[in-house]
């Protein structure tokens, strides 16, 4: 067999399309072109004599020899690569790094972590992309995402999570609402704001309403934080909040708890990579994220 025609880069290439499904994705992942990849699988059957991938669709699906020399290669190219890595400065470290998050993350430990990040791996490339829960888990499954940051309990034998603290769920009204609320001002019942179905938060919000006592004109969904806070603060109601996104308005008492409203349970959060994940690269950012602490405003010391 002519090894020595194989380069790394076309085990590479066979790696990110049998993880993410397709050349084109594979393609974007390796920032170079479709026929490129398709050259280089090519050149890898042709190396090698057997056929690796069938097409399914659109889905690039691994032959049963394409399956055993990915199984087989992997361990060693993730070893090669923590090789380098060890080797070097992991500041020179290169490649694209793709981090998702839900909301309440992406606006709390998540700027500072970035920010550390860039300015100890400068060679990084970051793409963020901020979802709910759930898509996160279906982006880093399906491999469009290396790690992610999201709310609630994640427990899924093909992903590794550690937990990085809890938020607060807060009840909160404008000053002017709550007053109008305490004259008896407000004809109706207040509505009550909460975030959506799709949210791991709404079923602790919808438990906290059936047992706050507070008699809602209504429950109103939306699936936006920052939206539903500019709501409240224009009078449109109550509603429960994350505190770490609320705080500064509390300080300055734009928002005022409702004082009746029962205490909510916290919100825990997690970060995760693939249960499979074998990039040192990878593996170094997810050890660094599982130090942070979502509710501390100060950043762990990256090694």
């Amino acid at each position: 067999m002519p090894i020595n025609r194989i380069a790394f880069y076309h085990l590479e290439t066979l790696f990110w399309i049998a993880r993410l499904g397709t050349f084109r994705a594979a393609a974007e992942r390796l920032k170079t072109t479709q026929p490129t990849i398709s050259a280089r699988i090519r050149e890898l059957e042709s190396h090698l004599g057997v056929s690796l991938f069938r097409r399914d669709g659109r889905i690039m699906t691994l032959t049963p020899a394409g399956r055993q020399l990915v199984r087989e290669s992997e361990p060693l190219w993730a070893r090669f690569q923590k090789v380098l890595l060890e080797c070097g400065d992991i500041s020179e470290a290169t490649g694209t790094v793709r981090i998702g998050a839900g909301e309440i993350a992406a606006a709390s430990c998540l700027p500072g972590f970035i920010s550390d990040l860039q300015n100890r791996l400068p060679k990084i490339s970051l793409e963020m992309e901020i979802a709910l829960t759930a898509d996160l888990i279906q982006q880093i499954l399906s491999g469009r995402a290396d790690l992610v940051f999201a709310a609630g309990r994640i427990a899924h034998p093909a992903l590794r999570t550690t937990p990085i603290g809890s938020v607060d769920l807060v009840w909160l009204a404008s000053p002017e609402y709550l007053a109008n609320m305490r004259r008896g001002e407000q004809s109706h019942a207040p509505p009550i704001w909460s975030l959506s179905s799709h949210s791991p938060l709404y079923q602790i919000m919808k438990d906290a309403i059936a047992q706050s006592g507070i008699a809602a004109r209504s429950v109103n969904l939306c699936n936006n934080v920052r939206s539903l806070i500019d709501i409240v603060l224009s009078g449109g109601g109550i509603g429960i909040f994350p505190h770490s996104m609320v705080q500064q308005h509390i300080a300055d008492t734009s928002l005022v708890p409702i004082p009746e409203a029962k205490e909510m349970a916290p919100v825990e959060f997690q970060v995760a990579i693939r249960a499979a994940e074998s990039d040192p690269l990878i593996l170094h950012i997810f050890e660094q994220a599982s130090r942070l602490d979502i509710r501390a405003s100060a950043l762990p010391e990256l090694i």
